[in-house]
């Protein structure tokens, strides 16, 4: 199933989620209204509410509450990249500009702290105390993540392990939040709940990695973000980890030297050793059995088209180009 094929499916939901997304954006203040809609209208992939929905759906959820629920993990997620572009002084995401580069550091961080705290609001609306521990120890995950991160950051004796408990932690926990609070709003039993929540898991742990790959492999244009930002900011990434561990004594001292130092001023070698050394098939090689591990978690829902949908975008996660 294409990704076409799959948005297909829910399309009147995902504009309801778009609609309400811009709806409870709304702010007195002119500069949320700016930046919100900036950040918003920016489009992405919106993979992260299109997986609540098709969770709430495969589960055989009737209702309309899964709208609400789609639009607080968007907003969850689009807080977490104005703070990270921040973080990274990025100045390109999505082939534009950044909120921070054309508002400034300080706006981008209060309006993302906005974003959270609206979605914490819409929380309350739902009314279900599960729901809102499942977000809330979500979100406070991923900033145990970020901060996991930044103490990664400039230090090349990173291990693997550690690299992936980053991943679960900054990426892979909202999309677990956002399939497992599926199963929670049609009411199925713990079991399906867990194997939901662990489907999440493994597609966002695999989507990360693809993401580490294209770091190194797509262009600018594609990505809509520049290529070797992960390197330039010193982030020991899997591909960098793994190209260590197996390259030769020059390509160890070349990579360490330029996750300690970050910038691109040796970029080129670091290609040749990440090449050589066939790091990014292995990174693939982890992201496909993290893939394989999520569509086996969907064993227990029965069979549909969103189930369908769900083991396609497993597919989609790993064999995107951008």
């Amino acid at each position: 199933m294409e990704l076409s094929e799959i948005r297909l499916l829910v399309a009147d939901e995902m504009q309801a989620v778009n609609d309400h997304i811009l709806a409870r954006l709304r702010s007195e203040v002119v500069l949320i209204n700016q930046l919100g809609s900036y950040i918003v209208s920016g489009g992405g992939k919106r993979l992260r509410p299109l997986m609540a929905l098709l969770s709430a759906k495969a589960c055989g959820y009737r209702g309309d509450g899964h709208i609400g629920l789609a639009a607080i993990v968007e907003l969850i997620h689009t807080a977490t990249l104005l703070h990270d572009d921040v973080v990274d002084d990025s100045k390109l995401r999505r082939n534009r500009e950044t909120a921070n580069a054309i508002w400034g550091n300080e706006a981008a961080v209060l309006v993302g702290d906005f974003l959270y705290t609206r979605a914490f609001e819409m929380m309350v609306d739902l009314d279900s105390m599960h729901i809102m521990q499942i977000l809330a120890s979500a979100t406070n995950t991923i900033a145990e993540g970020e901060v996991l991160q930044l103490l990664n950051c400039n230090d090349p004796d990173t291990s693997e392990q550690r690299y992936m408990d980053v991943i679960h932690s900054k990426t892979a926990k909202l999309f677990e939040a956002a399939t497992q609070i599926g199963a929670v709003l049609a009411g199925r039993p713990a079991d399906q709940e867990a194997a939901l929540g662990a489907y999440g898991m493994h597609a966002g742990t695999a989507f990360q990695l693809i993401d580490d790959v294209l770091d190194y492999r797509a262009s600018a244009d594609v990505m809509g973000k520049n290529v070797g930002d992960d390197l330039a900011e010193g982030k020991p990434t899997l591909p960098l980890i793994y190209a260590m561990r197996q390259g030769c004594k020059r390509d160890q001292q070349v990579i360490r030297e330029a996750i300690e130092q970050g910038g691109l001023e040796r970029i080129e070698e670091v290609l040749a050793a990440i090449e050589s050394t066939g790091a990014l098939a292995y990174t693939e090689t982890v992201a496909r059995a993290e893939a394989e591990k999520a569509c086996r978690c969907l064993a227990v829902l029965p069979e549909s088209p969103y189930k369908d949908a769900l083991a396609s975008l497993t597919l989609v996660a790993v064999e995107r180009e951008a």
